[in-house]
């Protein structure tokens, strides 16, 4: 009997090292907190709130680095943004003024301004967000599903599952200790095609308060070459005139 009792007894201090032992992480993170860490990290919801512009620059890597452009992005609240490539006294233009969207394509011989269909203005939709796909998701109108983690070059990264009001979907992996975006795997449909876009995100640096990734690298999933932008610079609050997104009206003639 003796002994029996002296079984249980091990048998209940293994169990309870085991439990004291465990996790708190073992349990399905909650998607509330996850957002709300991911908020937390870039500086906080009002932080976040209070930049109404944001102006970036830095430089645009093509050709496996091999071609370099100057970059500029101006982003403003109520969805607008322009990006600007330029080289060689040339300069691609894509903006979107909160409801249509155009650009301006010199390397392909189009030097006029055209109007984007709304396919095409998915991308700059996605990136006149100031905080990304994340923040406000509720009133975006998407839904956000936790899907466990996931390696991402060797980080066990949370992966969320964003589902757009327009059905486009954004698979967004956290880093698990700053729960800042480390990737973002985004797919869209496309003058009819399924398209997936994977976007790498580091070196994040503080602009008016908020975190913003200095190292954005893009492209094709499993693609060899991808584009890579690397900022120099970041301005919050900066003024801007609303031209700055809109279609170009041609100068009346004299």
């Amino acid at each position: 009997m003796a002994s029996r009792l002296l079984i249980v007894v091990a048998l209940v201090v293994i169990t309870a090292s085991l439990t004291l032992g465990q996790s708190p992480s073992a349990s399905p993170p909650n998607i509330d907190d996850l957002v709300a860490k991911n908020i937390q990290a870039k500086g906080g919801a009002s932080a976040i709130g209070a930049v109404k512009s944001l102006k970036l620059t830095g430089k645009l890597l093509v050709n496996q680095g091999k071609v370099q452009l100057a970059y500029v992005q101006t982003k403003m609240r109520e969805g607008k943004v322009r990006t600007e490539a330029t080289l060689q006294g040339m300069t691609l233009v894509q903006a979107y003024d909160g409801k249509d969207g155009w650009k301006i394509s010199p390397f392909q011989g189009r030097k006029d301004p055209e109007k984007m269909s709304s396919d095409d203005c998915k991308s700059l939709i996605e990136d006149a967000e100031i905080g990304g796909p994340l923040v406000d998701w509720k009133e975006k109108g998407s839904t956000v599903t936790y899907l466990g983690t996931e390696d991402v070059d060797g980080t066990p990264a949370y992966k969320l599952k964003v589902v757009r009001k327009n059905g486009d979907v954004n698979f967004v992996y956290l880093d698990p200790d700053q729960y800042l975006e480390i990737r973002i795997l985004s797919q869209r449909v496309e003058q009819g095609a399924q398209i997936e876009v994977e976007t790498d995100l580091g070196d994040y640096e503080k602009i008016g308060g908020v975190f913003i990734p200095f190292s954005i690298e893009a492209g094709p999933k499993n693609a060899s070459d991808k584009q890579k932008i690397v900022l120099d610079k970041g301005e919050a609050n900066v003024p801007v005139d609303d031209a700055t997104f809109q279609f170009p009206t041609a100068a009346p003639k004299k």
